[in-house]
């Protein structure tokens, strides 16, 4: 099987220093790479009655659009302010660097309960959290989360118990 973790760049001191940044571009490029991470990915939910896929921008996009369509369902795009045209509800939340505002359509999950968030990376949480809780605002279910990476050592898995956090790649230590 095809070792994903050989195509993780590894940029240090990105966006600021100290912080090892986990290029995924590499894996991106590389079609064999990239079907292998989606079917990781969505094998642990396609018999879990997931409805739609909510993605943040913007690598949650990428992940998010292809599960959407291997588990034929939906998607729904979480965006940076202002991207957004129709009435939105909006979430303000932590980074481990800095702070930063989500934002997702008022009626996006419509008749939609059992949602599916995916994103590039789980880190200290901040942006996943800032999903699910948009997600339950509006009166969504948090079914699942999946990550192509997590980052272990800050532990931003523990931010989301009960719910199953399915990762494809785990890096234990900095």
């Amino acid at each position: 099987m095809l070792d994903l973790r050989g195509f993780i760049r590894e940029v240090p001191d990105f966006p600021k220093p100290g912080i090892v940044f986990k290029d995924i571009t590499p894996l991106l490029a590389d079609p064999a790479a990239l079907a292998l991470s989606v079917e990781l990915l969505a094998n642990p939910f396609r018999n879990a009655g997931i409805e739609v896929v909510v993605g943040a921008e913007s690598r949650g996009f990428i992940f998010g659009t292809a599960l959407a369509q291997a588990l034929s369902c939906g998607f729904v795009p979480v965006r940076k302010p202002g991207k957004l045209p129709a009435k939105k509800i909006s979430m303000t939340y932590d980074l481990e660097y800095g702070q930063d505002t989500l934002e997702i359509h008022a009626d996006a999950l419509g008749r939609f309960k059992r949602c599916l968030i995916v994103d590039d990376l789980l880190a200290t949480g901040g942006t996943m959290r800032a999903c699910c809780d948009l997600v339950e605002k509006l009166g969504g279910t948090v079914s699942g989360i999946a990550v192509l990476i997590e980052l272990m050592f800050l532990k931003g898995r523990t931010r989301f118990t009960p719910v199953s956090v399915h990762s494809v790649i785990r890096y234990e230590a900095q």
